[in-house]
């Protein structure tokens, strides 16, 4: 009977005792890369700067990307004509050949920064003429001082045809060093004692080129650099609601008040009874580019002739090309982290140098008068308008290339952007970032706001 009631026993349903199994979860969704993204692995950026804008992989609407792009076009600009100010007048060039090599510098600036941010270190850096070949260029100079020409015109071509060629050949240093990865491994050792040095370096080294302009024309000088200060880094807590426009676009604006400034002394005559070199600096109409400079002209291969190539011009410029490298090793650390990237590996580092080779020699065979590096003062940039967007710089190349091309049409374009910046402060802007400490490249970036005011001035 205990067996009986032991096998009448019933045991409730299973599905009693247990509960249903959860649903599974779906598969996360696969997120295609873009086209232009980076395979491999990914490395996040080590430290992240507070109140960026903007990083290199985030991007302003396009209105405001063209501005910034623009701004940078004007940045680098005022590097091109100081060296070619500096260097062309030696050679015996006239008014229309220093217009013609602003324009070829112009030209290979724009094509080397397109292949740097597409191919090269991908970090959001301008390249622009290089002071680091000035002593080179004036050994070359120099040496055909004491040779006869038909005419100054002569001795001109003659003088870009060796530079020509030695540009040509110091560039295999470059293309062998960096894509035989030798500079990358080299920068293995790269410590931050070693690079805050090398990237302080680059940064106050361009002092002893601008305050001396500033002393040229002091009252032209002195209210841009008060102006810029002022504008950028107290205005926006009197008008908190344009604070990140005037953070943005203060370079700018303030270069076109003070350019409307010198236009306005120029014409009352303050400058009439003054020293020739007062009037070289401080008048908008000294220079002579708008006058000379063709309204359409394209640089093309050899446009100065078949290259001169010279030994010891060959050995100076391999110098040259190695302080570049380094200069440009320096510049891509501090753009990296100004940008809110990681900073870029040795093997990176010898790809981006080796490019700054092949873009050399396409100098060389374009007719420039120095080579590029990377630009520090459009680094200052970054950090001065927090915005380290690869977009903004890779739309300052669609200016460059556009203005070598059509060399008369860029004054109208700057004056009517920088007055509709000026006018859109009023009601635009949006925001309250607070002011931050100053960095050194940002000083030196502020240099060269200065600068381009006196070189804008003088067109």
């Amino acid at each position: 009977m205990g067996e009986t009631a032991h096998h009448n026993h019933q045991h409730p349903p299973a599905h009693h005792n247990h509960q249903h199994p959860p649903n599974p979860m779906p598969p996360p969704p696969v997120v295609v890369p873009p086209l232009g993204a980076a395979r491999g692995p990914v490395y996040p950026p080590t430290e992240q700067l507070i109140q960026m804008h903007y990083c290199i992989h985030s991007n302003p609407s396009w209105v405001q990307t063209a501005v910034l792009g623009f701004q940078h076009y004007i940045v680098m600009l005022g590097t091109t004509v100081m060296i070619a100010t500096a260097l062309v007048p030696r050679m015996g060039g006239s008014h229309g050949d220093k217009a013609r090599v602003i324009q070829s510098l112009l030209f290979m600036s724009g094509i080397n920064t397109l292949l740097q941010t597409w191919f090269g270190t991908r970090l959001p850096t301008v390249m622009g003429p290089s002071f680091a070949y000035i002593i080179s260029v004036l050994a070359i100079i120099n040496d055909f001082s004491d040779s006869t020409f038909a005419n100054e015109h002569e001795r001109f071509t003659h003088t870009m045809r060796a530079i020509q060629g030695s540009l040509i050949v110091s560039s295999l240093i470059n293309i062998v060093i960096g894509y035989s990865n030798a500079w990358g491994n080299l920068t293995r050792f790269f410590s931050p004692i070693v690079i805050v040095p090398v990237v302080c370096l680059v940064g106050l080294g361009l002092f002893a080129r601008g305050f001396p302009q500033l002393g040229n024309c002091v009252e032209i000088g002195l209210p841009m650099l008060i102006l810029l200060v002022i504008g950028q880094q107290y205005l926006q807590h009197i008008f908190p609601a344009a604070g990140s426009l005037l953070e943005k676009f203060a370079l700018l604006v303030c270069i076109g008040i003070i350019w409307s400034f010198a236009a306005i002394l120029t014409v009352a005559g303050a400058y009439n009874n003054v020293r020739e070199p007062t009037k070289l600096s401080c008048r908008i109409d000294r220079s002579f580019l708008m006058s000379s400079a063709p309204w359409i002209k394209i640089p093309y291969p050899f446009q100065w002739g078949t290259p001169i190539f010279r030994a010891s011009h060959v050995f100076g410029m391999m110098g040259a090309a190695l302080v570049s490298s380094a200069e440009s090793t320096g510049t891509f650390y501090a753009a990296s982290r100004l940008a809110g990237a990681t900073a870029p590996p040795g093997h990176v580092l010898s790809r981006s140098i080796g490019l700054q080779g092949v873009g050399q020699l396409l100098e060389g065979i374009f007719g420039a008068v120095v080579g590029t590096a990377a630009a520090v003062e459009n680094v200052g940039l970054l950090g001065l308008a927090r915005v380290g967007s690869r977009r903004a710089v890779q739309i300052s190349t669609a200016f460059m290339i556009f203005f070598s091309i059509f060399g008369l049409l860029y004054p109208l374009l700057y004056i009517i952007l920088s007055f509709s910046c000026l006018s859109s402060l009023q009601g635009n802007g949006r925001g309250n970032i607070e002011r931050k400490n100053w960095r050194v490249l940002v000083w030196g970036e502020r240099r060269h706001g200065v600068e381009t005011v006196f070189w804008y001035c003088s067109i």
